[in-house]
């Protein structure tokens, strides 16, 4: 019999995890990197735990499957929360171990002493400790709630004394669950995930279709659809684009669906957040169909729409934000083919929607005396975008990213939407990298934004990753000073002073380049794509248009 560490390992390689991400301990966490290295499963050092957890919602992402990382006990735990509530709001499963106090001095220490369990409670979805008596049934459950809808976190903390490094301790853990085709869990045990990404949907038992969304349905001439982050699985794309071509209803989709329906669809509908910019189309239509949509990703603006709005999607979402008047839930294919059999002829004109869209964009295009961030995004998309997957900081830059940079496929560009952190292009670029290194990863990112995990730049040249660090240069928090200014605010707390970015980027081992105008940034791009490795891309910006971008995007 193995130890419980090469139990556990062994099961989070069955559910798909491809890495460990994280700093480790001095507990039982090195229990389980030894037991990743005996099974193949690299562990990936993060230069912070929250770039690990990071890292692994990216992969979970691109891949399809759970992501995972580790902590130390103490500091570790409390660094990687903002990570784990990344992934709880964006809706990303991965699963987080950290070290603990031996259960056998519990209460004896005040050093380092957290109530782990506790910090954790309110931004995962389960959370337990481990522990020799009930070691394996703890994992089993840790993995059915990791593998539960909706997807998000789970947290198993590793005390000293749970018996990780020990063989043959007598343990008794179950086999290993193995991947089959069409198979199922067992009662209380976390199943494998099928052949399809994600792989997990609703049970017979689970699904629902009330009368009222077929009815909604079939009375309107012009329903939208708008397209979440709960369809971004390859076959709810399909599905999706299918139903659109073949209907001729245009559709919208958030951040984190961009690419479900690729930019130059001809039933592209531009990009919904909840903001002024989408408005004209949406107003348009006599019924909003949510495919996938969870209201965790929409700005907290009152919903000012009148039509009726109905959901489909894999698992049930609050309404108090957006008033459903219905919820089928349902797998995104049956449901949007149920969808198609109900639908009457529609009246769309989608090239007056596509001219809507042009519009949009033509009004973020905000000038300005030096380089913009629209111009930067554009010449770098024009490069880049057929040949690599994006990453997307929190941000000013992030306006003109989601909405000029063209995405084909789901997962194609990243982007914290839920939380919308600070400093999560650059890890999420080396959990997608490591994930795929036959594809270049682009990551977009404001100097605020990559202040607060540069270090990760030598996790990036360690793993030899090719990652192209864009960073919109404007000494500033940006988005903050406009906000200031709009309540007529003097700049408090949100100049950054000057960083030397091409220095510390080869401080740290990258290639470093300095873009001040459009021709540098366009030899800049070409001389970074060929290093075999990271490189970083200052590109000085001329911060002046963004609060008029932010007026045309936001109201």
């Amino acid at each position: 019999m193995g130890a419980l560490s090469d139990h556990i390992i062994g099961r989070l390689m069955d559910a798909g995890v491809r890495a460990i991400f994280g700093m480790p301990g001095g507990g039982g966490n090195l229990d389980l990197i030894e037991a990743a290295g005996r099974a193949g499963l690299p562990f990936v050092l993060t230069a912070t735990e929250t770039g690990g957890a990071l890292a692994a919602i990216a992969q979970a992402e691109v891949t399809g499957r759970p992501g995972a990382c580790l902590t130390t006990l103490g500091p570790g735990a409390a660094s990687v929360a903002n990570g784990v509530a990344c992934a709880l709001l964006d809706r990303a499963p991965i699963v987080v171990f950290t070290d603990s106090h031996a259960s056998a001095s519990a209460g004896a220490f005040e050093h380092q002493q957290l109530d782990q369990q506790a910090l954790f409670h309110p931004i995962t979805k389960w959370t337990g400790r481990l522990s020799p008596e009930c070691a394996a049934r703890t994992i089993d459950e840790a993995l059915a709630a990791l593998l539960d809808l909706p997807p998000g976190p789970v947290h198993v903390e590793c005390p000293e004394d749970s018996g990780l490094g020990e063989r043959d301790s007598g343990l008794e853990i179950r086999e290993r669950l193995r991947p089959e085709r069409g198979g199922g869990a067992k009662p209380g045990v976390a199943g494998p995930p099928s052949e399809s990404s994600w792989g997990w949907g609703p049970t017979s038992t689970e699904k629902s279709k009330p009368a009222a969304v077929e009815t909604l349905i079939s009375r309107v001439r012009r329903p939208l659809l708008i397209v979440g982050l709960g369809a971004r699985r390859p076959e709810d794309a399909a599905a999706i684009r299918a139903f659109l071509e073949r209907r001729g209803v245009p559709a919208m989709v958030t951040y984190k669906a961009k690419g479900v329906v690729p930019d130059d669809h001809a039933c592209f509908g531009g990009v919904f957040t909840n903001a002024r910019i989408e408005e004209s189309i949406v107003a348009a239509s006599d019924l909003i169909i949510g495919v996938g949509l969870d209201p965790v990703e929409l700005l907290p603006r009152p919903w000012k729409y009148d039509q009726p709005v109905v959901y489909v999607g894999r698992w049930r979402v609050a309404d108090r934000h957006v008033p459903f008047a219905a919820q089928q839930v349902v797998d995104i294919p049956a449901g949007v083919s149920e969808m198609d059999a109900c639908l009457q002829a529609c009246e769309w004109d989608l090239d007056v929607v596509r001219a809507q869209v042009a519009k949009g964009r033509r009004a973020i295009d905000v000038r300005a005396e030096g380089m913009t961030a629209q111009q930067v995004v554009r010449i770098a998309a024009e490069r880049l975008a057929h040949r690599t997957r994006v990453t997307v900081d929190a941000g000013a830059h992030m306006f003109p990213a989601t909405m000029l940079w063209p995405v084909r496929e789901p997962n194609q560009l990243l982007i914290s939407n839920g939380l919308s952190t600070m400093g999560f292009a650059l890890p999420a670029a080396i959990g997608a990298a490591l994930a795929d290194r036959d594809r270049p990863v682009v990551a977009l990112t404001g100097d605020g934004g990559l202040l607060m995990c540069a270090a990760e730049l030598l996790t990036a040249v360690r793993e030899k990753l090719r990652i192209i660090t864009i960073v919109f240069s404007d000494a500033s928090l940006s988005l903050i000073e406009i906000k200031q200014q709009r309540r007529r605010y003097r700049p408090a707390g949100v100049g950054l002073g000057a960083v030397n970015w091409p220095a510390l980027a080869e401080s740290f081992g990258a290639a470093a380049f300095v873009a001040e105008n459009e021709s540098g940034l366009a030899r800049a791009i070409e001389e970074a794509m060929m290093s075999a490795g990271p490189a970083l891309i200052e590109a000085k910006i001329d911060r002046s248009n963004y609060a008029r971008t932010l007026e045309a995007v936001r109201g």
